[in-house]
């Protein structure tokens, strides 16, 4: 499969295809290193040249796996990007949540988006991956969903702390690209606002059953020059699986989600369609997508990635979707090569 480039921001050369290292972190399932060495390994064979992790995934643990696989391969042949908002601590005898992480390691985060934690939790991730150099760095989480009642006074401190930190080190060009990964459209859009971002990453915002980036956070990076790397475009399993044991944004699924999921089942039926490729197919359609980044831990997921790309969808589908409201009206259409250029 040829994997385009797409120029962001004038400052990076991005590959349209990325692979996400949350499962390296032993997200919701624990990894041996083996496992996680062969999801890498398969990966680059299948052409994946963008690597994205996060010191959140695994408490450091992806981070790790994803530096020992990265350092044996030609700097120059790939982009790597991590995230800021959390460095970690020994314990020394304090319990902390663990969340969704089997088993990862032994260390306490310490949430923190002021300039100086934006600087250790880098000199840390440096340390973790092996690596110099970081292409891309992202503010992690600066979201309701994840800092509830504090989101106001954690929003100001990432703008004047990590991003004051961050855009430092760009200009120095110690980083080539800088953004925001958050799960909420609006957030997105209104940090964008005040800021020069040249990435956001946006979670579950822009799938096959729900679009609200189109009203907030698309307009504003098209007004900006900003690119989006589309991320979650399973909604974390439904668009996958189907309502039947799988979970919506890492929760049970609503009513409402399950009644657009049925209409996708229904209509993928009726076209000779798989779900899991047309999720993936219309999550690269909109021209402000700069990439798109799937979680894959297994090689078989990069196999079945690169398969669901390849799958030929007919227009007529999405015009039944659109038909059914599943699709907002004002999305624009995969075409035949959406997902390649």
């Amino acid at each position: 499969m040829r994997i385009d480039r797409s120029s962001v921001a004038g400052r990076l050369d991005l590959p349209r295809l990325g692979f996400g290292g949350s499962g390296l972190g032993n997200l919701s399932r624990a990894l041996s290193e083996a496992e996680a060495e062969r999801a890498l390994a398969a990966a680059w064979d299948g052409g994946l040249r963008y690597f994205d992790t996060s010191p959140l995934y695994g408490f450091g643990l992806s981070e790790l796996r994803m530096g020992h696989f990265l350092r044996e391969k030609p700097r120059t042949d790939y982009v790597l990007s991590t995230k800021v908002g959390r460095y970690f601590v020994p314990p020394r005898g304090r319990t902390y949540d663990r969340g969704m992480w089997v088993a990862p390691l032994d260390l306490m985060p310490v949430l923190d988006y002021s300039y100086d934690a934006t600087m250790r939790s880098l000199e840390q991730s440096h340390a973790r991956l092996g690596l110099a150099d970081i292409d891309v760095v992202y503010i992690h989480d600066i979201d309701r969903r994840n800092l509830g009642a504090d989101f106001d006074r954690h929003f100001r401190s990432a703008i004047e702390g990590a991003y004051r930190a961050l855009d430092e080190l760009r200009s120095q060009g110690f980083v080539k690209a800088i953004g925001i990964g958050v799960n909420e459209s609006d957030v997105a859009a209104d940090f964008m606002a005040e800021t020069d971002l040249d990435l956001v990453m946006l979670a579950g915002r822009y799938t096959l059953i729900e679009q609200p980036a189109l009203a907030d956070c698309f307009p504003k990076a098209e007004e900006k020059g900003v690119g989006i790397v589309n991320v979650g475009v399973f909604n974390s399993g439904v668009l996958a699986k189907g309502v039947s044991g799988a979970t919506y944004d890492y929760d049970t699924v609503p009513q409402h989600v399950i009644e657009k999921v049925q209409a996708v089942e229904r209509i993928c039926g009726a076209f000779g369609v798989t779900m899991p490729a047309a999720a993936a197919q219309f999550s690269f359609g909109h021209p402000v997508i700069a990439s798109v980044v799937f979680g894959m831990t297994r090689p078989q997921n990069v196999e079945q990635t690169l398969g669901y790309l390849d799958e030929t969808i007919p227009a007529a589908f999405w015009q039944a979707l659109v038909d059914e409201a599943v699709i907002d009206a004002r999305a624009p259409l995969p075409t035949a090569t959406g997902n390649r250029s």
